[in-house]
């Protein structure tokens, strides 16, 4: 416990080893084919990605569930404690239905009196205390060894109070999902946009024809946190983002030496990701108001528009189109699973549908009305979930004492 801080009165103070039955998983033969492609979803590093846990692409059969795997049951917290997320997140939920998992993840079936979704929020609010535990091992992933991790102590409520907390989060979460859902629906109208614009384009021309240029950036040694005021930043592929640019994503390059401002992300600029996950290489966005001091990386391209024939954001719309979609999946090298990369010639090579300019502007315009409540909802949803992490803390976090 942290000095000056208790947890409030009635609440029992508890190391997680007693919070309930602690199990590992494991990972079938991958051989055997009578183990895989069951109906028992199997949970792993990479597929634990909410906090409710009910599916997984891989799925153990139960032949594959009993030889080398574990199986639990609905209400169990599970959570990642191995893999490269680890270096930056804690990931933890809990089961909607009977799952298997494997040994990068660890769970706990909760003791009597102890709700699970109430056990998955109070470790949950802990994650910066969890991630300062985080060990690096030579293979260069994140590693939670279990005693540390049961050493640590939580405050659990009597269990009607522990049921009005997670009622509270879960009304945060309804009203979250509510945004989500519309979000979603702007981005399914955004694609059906660009399909109609380009629905009467016979003639596709190579993108190169509309650019006077591609310009790389650099990849100073930089460090792993964002550009403060003032300080100079090179951006990260994340900071292109479908849609928009978010410039946040960058690291901080303290050496004068190494910044150079011919790569100073401009207003307007066009940026591309030239290496990133198959999904997400070639994706574009306008960086309509980027902060000064930001340098382009290697892994971003400046696409430098000839706008008296091109829109810097109907090509952004274009490059998310599928058919340009899967040509640039086409041109991207790289081993299956890893970055992928594709190259300035490849970009200029890919062929988009022959719009008129006029016509590219009356898109854009239609697009820049559902991009204003799509930015809206967006940071909506920003705040929406800073106070709903304010009220978790201030629910479930030990108290400064009076």
């Amino acid at each position: 416990m942290e000095a000056g801080f208790a947890w409030p009165r009635g609440w029992r103070r508890i190391p997680l080893a007693e919070a309930g039955k602690w199990l590992s998983g494991g990972t079938p033969s991958t051989s055997n084919d009578a183990y895989w492609n069951g109906d028992i979803p199997w949970i792993s590093a990479a597929s634990l990605k909410s906090f409710r846990i009910a599916d997984s692409d891989r799925r153990l059969t139960r032949m594959g569930a009993a030889n080398g795997s574990r199986l639990v049951g609905e209400g169990t917290v599970l959570f990642i404690v191995r893999g490269m997320s680890l270096k930056s997140e804690f990931r933890i939920g809990v089961t909607a239905r009977e799952v298997a998992f494997g040994q990068d993840c660890k769970a706990v079936i909760p003791v009597e009196g102890i709700d699970p979704h109430f056990l998955a929020h109070a470790i949950q609010v802990r994650t910066p205390k969890i991630l300062g535990m985080v060990e690096e091992t030579s293979h260069g992933t994140g590693r939670l060894d279990t005693a540390r991790l049961q050493a640590l102590e939580i405050g659990v409520p009597p269990l009607a109070e522990q049921r009005r907390i997670v009622a509270a989060h879960a009304a945060f979460e309804r009203r979250i999902a509510v945004v989500e859902k519309v979000l979603q629906k702007l981005r399914v109208a955004e694609a059906a946009l660009v399909a109609r614009a380009t629905a009467g384009a016979q003639v596709r021309v190579k993108l190169g024809s509309w650019l006077h240029g591609i310009e790389a950036g650099k990849s100073p040694l930089a460090e792993d946190t964002p550009a403060g005021e003032g300080e100079w930043g090179v951006l990260k592929v994340s900071a292109v983002q479908r849609g928009w640019f978010n410039a946040v994503e960058n690291k901080v390059v303290r050496d004068p030496t190494l910044i150079n401002s011919r790569f100073e992300v401009r207003p307007g600029d066009l940026i591309m990701t030239r290496a990133n996950t198959e999904d997400l290489v070639g994706l574009a966005c306008v960086a309509h108001n980027p902060p000064g001091c930001l340098m382009l990386s290697d892994k971003t391209l400046r696409l430098i528009v000839d706008h008296s024939i091109a829109d810097p954001e109907f090509i952004e719309l274009v490059l998310m189109e599928p058919g340009v979609r899967r040509q640039v999946k086409a041109a991207a090298t790289g081993t299956s699973g890893s970055m992928k990369n594709i190259g300035q010639d490849a970009i200029k090579g890919l062929l988009v549908p022959d719009v008129s300019l006029d016509d590219q502007r009356r898109t854009v315009a239609v697009r820049a009305a559902s991009k204003a409540r799509t930015d809206s909802l967006r940071k909506q949803l920003v705040k929406l979930r800073a106070i709903q992490q304010g009220m978790v803390e201030d629910l479930l976090g030990p108290r400064p004492v009076p």
